[in-house]
């Protein structure tokens, strides 16, 4: 389920959309009345796109944008604003914003624009995905391409089934990576046998990084495996 953030200080509209877009986008959305609100709230979890309103007290949506563009320069963000002044467009998307919308505005519209926007930003980075090849996981040195990893001047061999899964981890770096979702990109069918078989992989992947105490594979119970790098 995306996570939304919703920054909105009117708050019959800001619940009107909250209802709204986790029961017809089925998103898990964050309501926050403010600014200095939603800043706090935007250092303490991590969203999949952010709403914010221009026109709000304490602190206004294009500061509270240009705030969290120092903090992350990729999330998604909308405006929404009352104006619809070309130099307030030009603003937004000057200070990083990825669309903006106009009130009075219909909700299946921001449905559209929010989809269509996570839609290009998950095969933005889908194709960054599929170029990284080399990654760096704690002392070690992944090399995708070439199947092996390496530490000081150990180097070892990775089958095929292993560098794959491995790479699939170090994409969801100190994230949790479900069970389906690795037996489907691998083994493109989440059986009880692949899924036995993964075990094995999992657990030859253990021992290939046993020689650096930072990193460790845990399970994460009923979801999948969490590959952490402290």
């Amino acid at each position: 389920m995306k996570k939304i953030l919703l920054v909105e200080d009117d708050p019959n509209l800001g619940l009107l959309l909250q209802d709204y877009l986790q029961l017809k986008g089925k998103f898990d959305v964050v309501l926050c009345k403010d600014g200095e609100e939603g800043l706090r709230a935007f250092t303490k979890q991590i969203f999949d796109l952010l709403i914010l309103d221009v026109m709000m007290p304490k602190k206004d949506g294009f500061t509270l944008g240009k705030e969290i563009r120092k903090i992350n320069a990729h999330v998604p963000i909308i405006f929404a604003t009352a104006k619809g002044m070309i130099e307030d467009k030009m603003q937004a998307f000057n200070l990083g914003g990825d669309d903006y919308i106009t009130k009075p505005f219909r909700i299946e519209e921001l449905l559209l624009r929010i989809n269509a926007l996570l839609k290009r930003t998950e095969n933005s980075e889908k194709k960054e995905e599929e170029k990284q090849s080399h990654f760096k996981v704690g002392r070690y040195e992944f090399d995708y391409t070439g199947q092996t990893i390496s530490i000081d001047d150990n180097h070892q061999k990775l089958s095929t089934k292993e560098a794959e899964l491995l790479r699939l981890l170090c994409l969801r770096k100190n994230e949790v990576l479900t069970r389906e979702e690795a037996l489907l990109n691998i083994w493109h069918d989440d059986n009880y046998f692949n899924g036995r078989s993964m075990d094995v992989f999992l657990s030859k992947i253990r021992k290939y990084l046993k020689d650096d105490q930072n990193v460790e594979i845990i399970n994460v119970h009923g979801r999948g495996y969490k590959l952490l790098i402290n």
